[in-house]
């Protein structure tokens, strides 16, 4: 088996949509970045490429890239797995958590983790989201900007 861990955070700025797991979130500020800056895609993406030793999204994907402006993350995940498809390997579970302290995403998770089982090719049972505050604490906490954490189990097949 091989194990992966992701990490990505976006500052939240006006004028762009929130986009969390595939989900467009209606809140007054969106993720700032090249792409739609899903935070919780991009942890989940570095996380599967992790696992396989092959460097980060901003290797795959670079943000230098004018291909990848405004990109749609689920699409660049179809393009990770991709790797795992033709790899020794078959993806077993991921397990996220989003670090936001608004807006409240309880009502979107279970979007999420469709949209993102969709994509993988898996059983929504296979993919867990979790969403947490910081208790005001840190950048999070004082709503400058989204983090996202994934770890991710790819098996032998």
């Amino acid at each position: 088996m091989r194990i992966g861990h992701g990490y990505d955070v976006h500052r939240l700025t006006e004028g762009r949509k929130l986009i969390l797991g595939g989900v467009e979130i209606p809140y007054k500020y969106g993720l700032d970045g090249h792409s739609d800056a899903d935070v919780l895609v991009h942890a989940l993406m570095d996380a599967i490429l992790g696992a396989l030793a092959l460097g980060d999204i901003g290797q795959h994907f670079p943000d230098t890239d004018p291909e990848y402006k405004g990109a749609d993350s689920m699409k660049l995940l179809d393009k990770v797995i991709e790797f795992v498809d033709d790899s020794n390997y078959v993806f077993s579970n991921a397990d996220m958590t989003i670090c936001c302290q608004n807006p409240k995403l309880a009502p979107y998770i279970m979007d999420m983790r469709n949209n993102i089982a969709m994509t993988i090719g898996c059983d929504i049972d296979q993919i867990s989201i979790k969403a947490t505050t910081e208790e005001k604490l840190g950048f999070t906490g004082e709503g400058l900007g989204i983090s996202a954490t994934a770890v991710v189990l790819l098996e032998d097949l």
